[in-house]
């Protein structure tokens, strides 16, 4: 076992990108006996058998250990959704995994908030591991603690977490929300990203205060264009004190070092989703300096399963997925072509599929777009890509296929809108293009135009949502029915309650619509009753064009 498992810490390293080496000053070093390695995932989203998995994850732990390294390990934030296991344990299943494996310390990501802020809470009861944030606050009062010290051989590790204020509409807002409307839970959010600086540099300066010899920020942050003004670089860029930023939201695995504000360099590093990756950060003994990087697993057989790990995560593993998979395995359809969330062409330079729903049409988006306008009997229908979050290969389609493109749990509404409402949705959902927006529209019943040589003119409010709109529309032409968009005109508008009743994504201009149908049925039954009923369970070759139908259209140049 031993030699399996050196083996694979060795192929981990081989295939792995690593950082530049940051050395602290000799002189300021603090002195450790033994190297210590801080371990940290990220949005592993429930894929505790995908990648290296939890007992990949346990293996590598254990051979460092057995090595004479001493581990922390750490995750940062959407661990718990995204997958069947989560969404029908509403959690529950995946915090006793993560104390089996023996988390240290944990923050929330957006997604911990999923099944509302009461089950959230109270799952956090259920870990034996603490989570932290310097910035998750109820009516202005820290929820967590802000930090938390690990000491070895004399010197204290200080953790810091932070969480995108993005979360108030990445989530569902109400869940934020007294029974009034009012947002009672925060992060410190406004239009500067002062008040996450202050947040973060406050619990910073409280841990070196305290004795920290070394400072790691958790965080969910991120690099996506709309998480502006609250990214890794903009974090780091305005504190000082940090000494590495283990990041997590946006799935990348880029490692970074970068300077903060007093021009002194920060390592950055991520490690991607679905245990792709395991984020590694030393410190080494004797002169203190500290390195980082990445172990990864791009093959798509798990590490488990190819190498024959077993460890004591293994049974507790293959308990809780077998519990599901009789249900999850059955064929409920099939499609002669595939259904993708990325572009079926392009890659990036390690070889990796590149999303594309949350910036342009695809034929999977148009499917469940048309899905919630065949089952709602409405006019227009949006999904927003950020629901849609795996691809459906050809052939035979299951329930855990279905499950997994819509994992949320959210349910099917009807409202009545205005043209006038139609189009700053819109817009609002084409604010980041060509970035990345989890609230881009894929649509049926209508199409657009997205005039991406004009600058958004979006306005947001101090909690991310919809504010309005100052400048030129970058939405054009917008054809409901082959008619053009009447903005005086009544429509009826099917999605689902997280953006239609909860401002999901920042969709505020919803607010006070007329419900004609409400939360009638979940997605995932949506998409299933559409496949197995109008389309009589298979998918043919209207879907056949990977980009879809040219519903969405982007114009570079002006006319």
């Amino acid at each position: 076992m031993k030699k399996i498992l050196a083996f694979l810490t060795t192929l981990c390293l081989a295939a792995g990108a690593v950082s530049p080496v940051l050395a602290a000053e000799a002189e300021e070093a603090p002195a450790l006996n033994q190297d210590v390695v801080v371990l940290f995932t990220s949005d592993v989203h429930c894929g505790v058998d995908q990648g290296f998995g939890y007992v990949g994850l346990k293996a590598v732990r254990d051979t460092m250990e057995a090595a004479g390294t001493v581990t922390i390990l750490v995750d940062n934030g959407d661990s718990i959704q995204g997958e069947p296991m989560g969404t029908m344990t509403t959690g529950e299943a995946n915090i006793d995994l993560m104390n089996a494996v023996g988390y240290d310390i944990a923050i929330p990501g957006n997604h911990e908030f999923d099944y509302g802020m009461d089950r959230f809470l109270e799952l956090t009861e259920k870990a034996d591991f603490p989570y932290i944030s310097c910035n998750f606050n109820k009516e202005g009062e820290l929820v967590f603690d802000p930090y938390v010290i690990k000491e070895i051989d004399n010197v204290k590790i200080a953790f810091v977490g932070v969480t995108t204020p993005k979360t108030l509409t990445s989530s569902t807002p109400t869940y934020f929300q007294d029974a009034d409307g009012n947002f009672i839970y925060g992060f410190f959010q406004d239009e500067t990203g002062e008040g996450v600086y202050n947040a973060v540099q406050s619990a910073v300066d409280a841990a070196r205060e305290e004795g920290a010899d070394y400072v790691f920020v958790m965080g969910h942050m991120g690099n996506e264009a709309e998480c502006v003004p609250w990214t890794y670089v903009d974090v780091i860029s305005h504190t000082t004190g940090i000494d590495a930023f283990l990041d997590g939201h946006s799935h990348d695995t880029d490692q970074v070092v970068m300077q903060n504000a007093a021009g002194e360099d920060v390592i950055r590093s991520a490690c991607g989703t679905k245990m792709g990756g395991i984020g590694w950060v030393k410190i080494s003994a004797g002169d203190g300096s500290l390195s980082s990087g990445l172990y990864s697993w791009n093959n798509s057989v798990s590490a488990p399963e190819l190498l024959g790990l077993s460890n004591d995560m293994s049974a507790k593993i293959a308990e809780g997925i077998d519990a599901l998979n009789e249900k999850l395995s059955t064929v409920v359809a099939q499609t002669a072509v595939d259904l993708t969330i990325n572009d079926p062409e392009a890659v990036t330079n390690e070889g990796k599929p590149i999303r594309i729903i949350r910036r342009a049409e695809t034929n999977l988006g148009d499917l469940c777009a048309d899905a919630y306008l065949d089952q709602s009997g409405a006019d227009i229908a949006f999904v927003n890509g950020g629901g849609i979050r795996v691809s459906i290969p050809k052939g035979d389609i299951t329930l855990n296929d279905i499950l997994k493109v819509h994992p949320f749990g959210n349910a099917m509404c009807v409202i009545e809108v205005t043209g006038q409402q139609i189009l700053d949705a819109l817009e609002w959902g084409a604010h980041a293009v060509p970035g990345e927006n989890g609230g881009f529209l894929q649509v049926a019943g209508l199409t657009y135009e997205i005039h991406t040589y004009l600058e958004s003119s979006c306005v947001q409010d101090e909690n991310t949502m919809f504010a309005g709109v100052e400048g030129e529309y970058r939405v054009k032409n917008v054809m409901v029915g082959g008619e053009p968009l009447d903005l005086e005109k009544t429509y009826t508008l099917a999605s689902h309650n997280y953006m239609l009743k909860n401002g999901g994504d920042g969709y505020s201009m919803f607010g006070g619509c007329k419900i004609l149908q409400d939360e009638v049925k979940l997605d995932n039954q949506v998409l299933i009753d559409y496949i197995t009923g109008t389309l009589g369970g298979v998918i043919g070759e209207e879907y056949e064009n990977p980009y879809g139908e040219g519903r969405i259209v982007a114009v570079e140049e002006a006319p």
